[in-house]
This record gives C-alpha cells, structure tokens and sequence, in this order.
C-alpha cells in the first residue's frame, strides 16, 4: 500500500510509517512537499484546514502523475486556545484516494507566555524552539514537546497518536463512511 505525506520531514514520514504499520501490512510512505495554504504557524481551524489542504493537493497530484497512491496524508503542527490557556497540537488529515476524509489529532502540550506573545506576532514555534534551545533544527527532530518534556515524549509520539486516531473512518467504514 502506498501512502503519500504532504512533507518531506523525516519526523511525519517516520510517523506515517509507523501509524500505518500498527493496521496495515506492507507501507510504502513517500513524502512530497506540498504547501499548506495557511500562515507558516496556523492558529486554531488553520490547523485543521493546513492539514486537509495537503492531503487533497497530494490526492490531485496522484491522480495526476498517476501514483497510484491508496492514501494522502496531510500534518501540521499548530496552536490552539481552549480554556483561555494556549497549546501546541498536531493535526492530521487522511484521506483514502475515493476522497473520503478522517482527522486526527495529537494530545496537547501547553505553551509558556514568552511563546505564545511571539507566535501570535507571526513567528512560527519551531523558530520560537530554535531560539529556545539552539537548534533551528529541532522541528525536524523532537520538537518543541521533546525539549518540554525532557525527551520524554516526541513530536514523532505526538503525530503517531493523531495519524492512529485519523485512521478510525477507514477502519471502521460502515459507520463513518456513509455509501450514498
């Protein structure tokens, strides 16, 4: 089964491979970078629709180039407020090549004030973290969750729980995915 992620960091690659293998047998991921259609830090539903504007891009590429792709993957990592608190999430977007769609998402992670202040002024987090820590590579790594929580928990962990949890509509089609 093929399965196209709409980036070429090897942290979402790994993560796809890793979310489809626990279902599925025989993965190939292949990463294509893709553009969002969101802010570089999206906030909020941008998001949700960064997330999803990849995966159907990659979908038309397929259909396109002729892939033969079975499954279009699209992540981005954003912020989110709920409870007047901000937070650093992972969405995921899946899409199989009928178009029928599932999301995901990742736990949460709370961000300091410091952070908060410069994302919402436009400065994207993984910058934010490259300042923090050093890295500007770190995106591309732990991310800002591995250095919170002393490499503990990885953005990879993160993004294997959204991909796991956006999967359920195809696992369980008779109830998500309605046949018209």
């Amino acid at each position: 089964m093929k399965v196209l992620v709409g980036s070429k960091n090897p942290v979402k690659i790994d993560a796809t491979k890793e979310a489809f293998s626990s279902y599925f047998k025989d993965i190939e991921v292949e990463g294509i970078e893709v553009g969002s259609s969101v802010p570089d830090q999206p906030i909020d539903e941008e998001t949700f629709e960064g997330a999803e504007h990849r995966a159907k891009v990659l979908r038309k590429l397929d259909e396109k180039a002729k892939i033969g792709a079975s499954f279009f993957v699209g992540i981005e990592g954003g912020v989110i407020n709920v409870y007047s608190k901000w937070f650093g999430i992972g969405v995921v977007c899946v899409m199989d090549n009928k178009g029928n769609i599932g999301f995901g998402t990742s736990p949460t992670f709370e961000l300091w004030p410091e952070a908060i202040e410069k994302v919402l002024e436009g400065v994207e987090l993984g910058d934010v973290m490259g300042e923090v820590t050093g890295d500007h590579e770190v995106k591309r790594k732990g991310g800002a969750v591995g250095f919170l929580t002393n490499g503990v928990v990885q953005r990879k962990d993160l993004y294997i729980s959204a991909l796991k949890l956006g999967l359920i509509p195809f696992l369980k089609e008779d109830m998500y995915l309605k046949k018209l």
